[in-house]
């Protein structure tokens, strides 16, 4: 699978890095800007948001649609997953601010080398991230091979339970197999995340703060349920919505192509549910069409139709 080699320098002073996504300045700025998909959108200090590949930490800082302030997940595993980012790239000193939603300042700006391929809708490349020398030069394209995944943080992140693995069309089958495996075993040895983990064992929300403080559940599914509550203020009727907005999804291992609702279990008038499978075995559609705030559209639909009947 080629990948672009870029080569550059992480950069974290003044930004709110998570434990999925870092500030890269590329060298030459060019390698990004002919990305294919979404244009990149470099600051005026050249620094390029990177979405790291195939992994999803949990939030926090998550911001609402609709002017709904933001949201965090469980802040222990939330913040270990940056801190390990941070020391896996060489980012040392790291002095937040008293909230702990800026970084005031770090010794940043180490080097290191992202291989990308393509930009996603927001602009962010879709970056496997690596602290050091390239194996290739800078701009030039070079085969990611599986074996080549374990100076990645990527895998890093997969193996020690850091990060959930949430996947994308686009990524190889090879290399996902590769990042499989090592979910597989972080999950089977209880680390990180998975020594908390309820996404497939189920859970009931009874508001909000079952879902920041309580719980550790697959960010992508944490992100549907705030909206949701944020929107009705309950987790009734969670299931009715999101098949309303028909998130395309493949499951794994045969492909099979269906919605993201079709794997959440909620028994009608219950707050309680579950995924029925591991995230690892989804592929997710990144709809570079559709606004990043549809399902929270779609919430909101719903909830103005139900007024209305009860109106009428």
């Amino acid at each position: 699978m080629p990948f672009r080699v870029v080569v550059g320098s992480f950069h974290v002073v003044g930004y709110s890095p998570d434990g999925d996504s870092i500030r890269f300045q590329p060298d030459d700025m060019g390698h990004i800007l002919s990305l294919r998909g979404g244009r990149p959108r470099p600051n005026a200090r050249g620094h390029v948001q990177l979405r790291i590949e195939a992994i999803d930490a949990l939030e926090t800082h998550y911001s609402l649609q609709g002017g709904g302030g933001s949201v965090q997940q469980p802040r222990g595993h939330a913040n270990g997953a940056t801190d390990r980012l941070l020391d896996f790239v060489g980012i040392k000193n790291v002095v937040w601010n008293a909230a702990r939603t800026t970084i005031a300042s770090a010794e940043d700006g180490t080097r290191g080398y992202v291989l990308t391929r393509a930009a996603d809708k927001f602009g962010r490349p879709i970056a496997f991230i690596y602290p050091g020398e390239p194996p290739a030069p800078d701009g030039s394209m070079y085969h990611l091979e599986p074996d080549a995944l374990r100076g990645s943080f990527n895998l890093h992140a997969l193996s020690q339970g850091l990060a959930y693995a949430t996947y994308y069309w686009g990524l190889f089958h090879d290399l996902r197999d590769e990042l499989t495996t090592a979910v597989v075993a972080a999950r089977a040895a209880g680390r990180g995340i998975y020594a908390e983990d309820v996404t497939t064992t189920g859970f009931e929300v009874a508001g909000m703060a079952s879902l920041t403080d309580d719980f550790v559940i697959m960010p992508k599914l944490f992100r549907r349920l705030s909206e949701y509550i944020n929107s009705t203020g309950t987790a009734i009727g969670f299931k009715q919505a999101l098949e309303a907005s028909r998130e395309p999804v493949l499951e794994l291992p045969d492909a099979n192509f269906t919605h993201f609702d079709t794997f959440v279990e909620q028994q009608p008038g219950s707050s309680s549910l579950r995924l029925t499978v591991s995230p690892e075995n989804l592929v997710f559609d990144p709809m570079p069409a559709r606004p990043a705030n549809t399902f929270a559209v779609v919430v909101e639909e719903r909830e103005r139709e139900a007024v209305a009947e009860m109106l009428a």
